[in-house]
């Protein structure tokens, strides 16, 4: 029989997954508490030290992601950092007045934007904002890969082997 912990770990990770494509949700935390709260009910023993350890060096690699792979995919195109926190902060603030498709359009225009207004050059503008937001999306594809893979990986540790 399967006790409440170990459903309310399992949740976690689930929650994880899908908490990747909702802004604000950090997946990548909650793999990690859904992981070590098993672990701490196990007595440290499930999942073994190995796991344990691929499965926090996931779980830190999915925080890494969330906070910094849009920043960097902004910095690769050409923004410069200020334009990355505005563009950052406006997103915020327009996904939670309008949701996903505001954060979307809040980072594009503002990228686009500020940077046209530092160097005036509409190629260019137009290029770090399409990096700033494809970084963001891609930054959400790897981070649902990210803890799909420590969901996967931490049934087959606990129930399969």
């Amino acid at each position: 029989m399967v006790d409440a912990i170990t459903v309310l770990a399992v949740a976690l990770l689930v929650a994880a997954v899908a908490g990747t494509v909702v802004p604000l949700v950090p997946g990548g935390l909650l793999s990690l508490a859904g992981v070590y709260l098993y672990w701490w009910h196990s007595g440290f023993t499930e999942p073994g030290a190995l796991t344990l350890a691929v499965l926090t060096l996931l779980g830190v690699l999915t925080l890494l992601v969330e906070f910094f792979g849009g920043s960097i995919a902004a910095k690769a195109g050409g923004a410069s950092w200020g334009t990355t926190a505005a563009a950052a902060a406006v997103g915020i603030v327009l996904m939670v007045v309008t949701g996903p498709i505001g954060l979307l359009v809040g980072l594009f225009g503002t990228v686009f934007a500020l940077e046209f207004v530092r160097d005036g050059n509409v190629d260019e503008s137009a290029q770090s904002a399409l990096y700033a937001t494809g970084g963001m999306l891609a930054s959400t594809a790897a981070q649902a890969l990210l803890t799909a893979t420590v969901l996967f990986g931490f049934l087959i540790a606990v129930f399969l082997l």
